[in-house]
């Protein structure tokens, strides 16, 4: 039981931003031109693989919806989960998620200072470019920009708002140049000015041979895209009128950044040919601002370039509010300690979750710099998110029979047949999605077995089993009576 209430301060703005700054991040600049190396063949059907992306996202989304307005709480996908299906499949999934999500925080930190420094190139700055290219300043920038801000997150929904909203349109409004951009000019133009500032001649126009095996990969690898708007469930307990806003804001959420994602990414592809994107994805790391640069005068490349930066620290706030409430929730149930559901006696916001959830980030910022390798940690939060979303599914089939009181909540499609559509068809294609994205997983070479996803979030789950039984044993010798304490929800 926590010390005292969270406060339902986020009105819809902030919800939806929450969401929109968890999904739109390095994904929307990098994924889907550095998809040409890790699925090479794609060729010009990356536009076809993302629709076909969504499709699971968007099954997963109408799940949540309905989840969330019968359980409007903070911690949404485990209180789902743990209420609606079984309380350890909900702590060992939430876990793991937590654990991604929290190492991905630290890596997001990290990699945005690259681009931070590219601003400062392109402005002529070389000794400060020169500063963050060192070693332990790009670490220290990257633990700034973190604790900033666990430090709005602990301020509250306000503060939190008055930070994320801003900045979600100031990234649109930058990543707009990229689309205006993207389809004012053609492929002609694009290899004019190749050929003029490097003598590399391109043929703008090639054919490549659809291959099913090729677009499904892709399409399991570009899923990664969508995942984020449970943050938004997540945010449950603190939600102003949470039955009608919570799924509001998810489904506003996935048009509008599904929109975002088509229109950027077909504005790119319009201008730059897809074999030069090829080509260049093989020979290096690319990104959106990085191709286009070809084509436009050095300050809009600096706009375009600092849209990309705050895509990418937009992520930061929001995966924070996601986590800590998480933890959150596991202490309201006893499972982690009770201390850490105290809520601040100004800010009613859970300040000690948020503190803890910046310290696991801070190690994730470290594990990037000395271990070298920080795609490990984004390979783990897409294997945990999609079992999240193959076990939201899976509890809308198993609600009505584990906790009917529950399931008569929920207020937005109220036909079972309905329901049982989304939630079959959900379970199907996400485990068909996690079946792909499992066997590219260990087919793929690495250096040794740890720079696997798959193993490695089989272990953090095995370690989430062994502390949910030792605390739910002890529950029980303390003569809780788990099975009343997962049929209801934390109270507010």
């Amino acid at each position: 039981m926590s010390n005292s209430s969270l406060s339902r301060q986020l009105g819809l703005m902030g919800l939806i931003a929450t969401g929109v700054c968890s999904m739109l991040g390095a994904s929307i600049n990098v994924v889907p031109f550095m998809i040409q190396r890790h699925v090479p063949g794609i060729g010009p059907y990356v536009l076809p693989a993302f629709v076909f992306a969504a499709i699971p996202a968007i099954l997963a989304a109408l799940a949540y919806s309905m989840l969330a307005t019968a359980m409007p709480r903070a911690g949404g996908s485990y209180i789902y989960a743990s209420r609606g299906l079984n309380p350890y499949l909900g702590f060992v999934a939430s876990f793991s998620q937590w654990f991604g999500l929290s190492i991905v925080i630290g890596v997001v930190a990290y990699v945005t200072i690259p681009f931070l420094r590219d601003i400062a190139l392109a402005l002529q700055w070389e000794e400060l470019a020169l500063a963050m290219n060192t070693g332990w300043i790009r670490v220290i920038l990257a633990l700034i920009l973190v604790w900033v801000f666990v430090w709005v997150n602990i301020k509250g929904a306000k503060s939190y708002e008055k930070t994320v909203i801003p900045l979600m349109i100031l990234m649109f409004l930058m990543g707009g140049v990229v689309i205006i951009a993207g389809f004012n000019f053609t492929p002609i133009d694009f290899a004019q000015s190749v050929f003029e500032k490097t003598g590399q001649e391109i043929i703008p126009f090639e054919t490549q041979t659809f291959n099913l095996a090729t677009f499904l990969s892709a399409g399991a690898l570009l899923f990664a895209s969508f995942i984020g708007f449970d943050s938004i469930a997540q945010a449950g307990g603190e939600a102003k009128e949470p039955t009608k806003k919570l799924p509001l804001a998810i489904g506003l959420t996935i048009l509008v950044v599904g929109g975002y994602y088509m229109l950027f990414t077909a504005a790119v592809y319009h201008t730059v040919p897809w074999s030069f994107v090829a080509e260049e994805a093989m020979k290096g790391d690319i990104t959106a601002p990085g191709l286009l640069a070809y084509l436009l005068p050095s300050w809009l490349t600096v706009v375009i370039v600092g849209g990309a930066a705050i895509a990418l620290i937009n992520d930061l706030p929001a995966m924070l509010l996601s986590v800590s409430r998480l933890m959150f929730a596991w202490a309201e149930d006893g499972i982690f300690p009770s201390r850490i559901t105290k809520i601040h006696p100004k800010f009613q916001t859970p300040y000690l979750a948020i503190i803890l959830s910046g310290f696991m980030a801070s190690v994730g910022i470290l594990g990037s710099h000395f271990a070298g390798n920080f795609f490990l940690g984004i390979d783990i939060m897409v294997t945990s998110m999609m079992v999240n979303f193959l076990l939201m599914c899976l509890t809308l089939l198993t609600v009505e029979k584990v906790n009917p009181l529950l399931a008569n909540e929920i207020n937005i499609f109220k036909s079972r047949i309905i329901r049982r559509l989304i939630g079959y068809s959900g379970t199907l294609v996400l485990l068909f999605f996690l079946l792909i994205h499992t066997f590219k997983d260990l087919q793929s070479e690495t250096d040794a077995w740890y720079f696997h996803s798959t193993p490695i979030w089989l272990i953090v789950m095995a370690l989430a089993s062994l502390l949910f039984y030792s605390k739910f044993r002890a529950m029980k010798k303390n003569g809780v009576d788990t099975d009343k304490l997962f049929q209801q929800l934390p109270s507010e």
